[in-house]
C-alpha cells in the first residue's frame, strides 16, 4: 500500500518515530488529551525553504502555522466565498486566543517575483495572479525606483508584503479589538534563505533589524 508513497517521507517518519518521538511522547499524549494552546500564530509562505517550525526550533503545539503564496493576509471580506487564511485567523484569534501573530516574509519569494516581473499567468486559470493581485490597493502602482537595482526592488517588495499583511490584519474586527485592548501583538519578520538570517520589524522605525545568530560552539 505504501509502494507509491514518497520514500523520503516514510524514511523521515521512521527517523522521527525512532529518535524524536520517544523523547516527546508525553507531550504528544498531553496535546492529544488536552488540546492545543499555542501562544503564537505564524503566517508564512508555502516556499519549502521557509519552514517556521524549523526556523524557530518549535516543538509540537507551540506554533499555529498558516502558509500561502507570499505570506499574504487578505483584507476582511465576509462574503459568500471561501477564505482559508481568514478562517484560520478567526480560529487562532477567537478560539485559541493566541497572543502574537507573526507575518514571516522571506528572500527569493516566487510569488513576489511573479508579481514584480508581471509575467504571463503561471498556470491555467492563474490562481497565483489573482491571489497576488490583492497585494496592491486599487489604483496603487508598484514600480522600480530610479537607481534601484532589480534585486533591491524585489527585496523591498518582499518586505512590503509583510507591511501590507500587517495592515490587512487590522481590517479584521476581532483582530483590531484584541490589539487595541493590548491582548494581541502583531509582528513582522523576514528570513534570508541563503544565510539563514532573520530580521524582525521595528514598528516604530519601520525597518527590519537583524536578530543575532548564535556563534558555533567549539
Amino acid at each position: 500500500m505504501t509502494a507509491s508513497f514518497p520514500q523520503q517521507l516514510i524514511s523521515g517518519y521512521q527517523t522521527f518515530s525512532s529518535e524524536r518521538l520517544p523523547t516527546e511522547q508525553s507531550r504528544f499524549r498531553e496535546l492529544s488529551e488536552k488540546g492545543q494552546f499555542p501562544e503564537v500564530m505564524v503566517i508564512g509562505c508555502c516556499d519549502s525553504r521557509v519552514s517556521p517550525e524549523v526556523i524557530f526550533d518549535a516543538s509540537p503545539g507551540e506554533l499555529f502555522v498558516v502558509r500561502n503564496i507570499a505570506n499574504l493576509v487578505p483584507p476582511y471580506q465576509p462574503d459568500g466565498n471561501a477564505h482559508g487564511v481568514s478562517a484560520a485567523l478567526e480560529y487562532a484569534v477567537q478560539v485559541l486566543k493566541v497572543k502574537h501573530i507573526v507575518i514571516l516574509g522571506h528572500a527569493q519569494c516566487g510569488g513576489i517575483r511573479a508579481f514584480v516581473d508581471k509575467t504571463a499567468p503561471l498556470s491555467p486559470g492563474d490562481f497565483i495572479g489573482r491571489w497576488m493581485s490583492m497585494f496592491t490597493k486599487p489604483g496603487e502602482i508598484v514600480e522600480i525606483r530610479d537607481h534601484e537595482s532589480m534585486q533591491d526592488f524585489v527585496t523591498r517588495i518582499e518586505k512590503a508584503a509583510v507591511f501590507r499583511s500587517l495592515e490587512n490584519l487590522m481590517t479584521f474586527p476581532f483582530v483590531k479589538k484584541r490589539v487595541e485592548a493590548g491582548d494581541l501583538l502583531l509582528h513582522g519578520a523576514y528570513f534570508g534563505v541563503a544565510l539563514g538570517s532573520l530580521s524582525v520589524l521595528d514598528k516604530v522605525e519601520k525597518v527590519f533589524k537583524p536578530v543575532g545568530q548564535a556563534k558555533p560552539t567549539a
